[in-house]
């Protein structure tokens, strides 16, 4: 069988040129439209990855906004509950300590006043009693006793010899006027010689004496001299008792207001 080359070289043109029209109106369309398509799916895929990574950031971005607010939330939260809780317990450490002062304030109030009264009492008590004691004495004075209390000026006056630089002493020895003795009541004439005998033994002195009554000294004798005085009377006894009396009685009331005091200082340094 014999080739026929022509029809076979017309073939192959035939082939290549078929090749060529399929590939240049057939297959290049075809990938381009696969190209652009492959291409246009890249760039969703593209896009939509890009679009899932800015989600994902925004997601990120929105967790750790509220993780952060909801943080900061809490501290807000903790900080005003402190501030609420320090405010009540220094609210309620004012009202305590506000108390307390009132409190120790009005005890110390009340026991000034209860102190006072006291005094008050204690005093009206005390000069009651010793006017009575003195009204007593010197409704019972009698003869015995206008002796015993004319002997014991007489001792007093011996006595006061004993310190013969005294100021009585030297106003005695010096007066030229006469030394005045008053008592409450008349001395007799043996007395008048009892006590010029004893001035005149005690200081060597001849000066003159003038007796006088005095009913303001309750039971008793004095004279002056110079503007010394020598004196014995149960009035002036009882002024020393009441005098020793209030002393122990200001003593009593000190040490007792000495713990109130101090309980007053401990309770300010407590509320400080």
């Amino acid at each position: 069988m014999l080739i026929d080359w022509f029809t076979v070289g017309a073939q192959a043109l035939n082939f290549l040129i078929l090749v060529w029209l399929l590939k240049r109106f057939l297959y290049k369309p075809i990938m381009t439209a696969i190209d652009t398509r492959e291409a246009r799916i890249r760039k969703e895929r593209a896009d939509a990855d890009a679009i899932k990574a800015d989600a994902e950031t925004a997601r990120d971005t929105f967790q750790k906004m509220s993780a952060d607010f909801e943080q900061a939330r809490a501290g807000l939260l903790q900080q005003a509950t402190d501030d609420a809780t320090a405010e009540r317990q220094r609210l309620m450490a004012e009202a305590h300590s506000a108390a307390d002062a009132l409190a120790a304030q009005r005890a110390k109030a009340l026991q000034t006043e209860a102190q006072a009264l006291a005094t008050s009492i204690t005093d009206r008590a005390r000069d009651e009693v010793f006017a009575v004691a003195r009204k007593t004495l010197n409704d019972l004075a009698d003869v015995r006793l206008e002796d015993r209390i004319c002997d014991t000026f007489v001792h007093r006056i011996q006595a006061s010899g004993d310190q013969p630089d005294s100021a009585l002493s030297t106003a005695i020895r010096g007066t030229s006027e006469p030394i005045p003795v008053r008592s409450a009541f008349d001395l007799s004439p043996e007395q008048h010689a009892a006590i010029r005998s004893a001035l005149h033994d005690t200081f060597s002195t001849d000066a003159e004496l003038t007796f006088e009554t005095a009913p303001r000294l309750i039971a008793g004798i004095e004279l002056t001299a110079g503007g010394q005085k020598l004196a014995w009377s149960i009035s002036d006894y009882l002024s020393s008792l009441k005098a020793s009396v209030g002393e122990t009685f200001s003593a009593r009331d000190a040490s007792q207001a000495g713990p109130t005091a101090d309980a007053d200082r401990t309770q300010e340094k407590v509320s400080a």
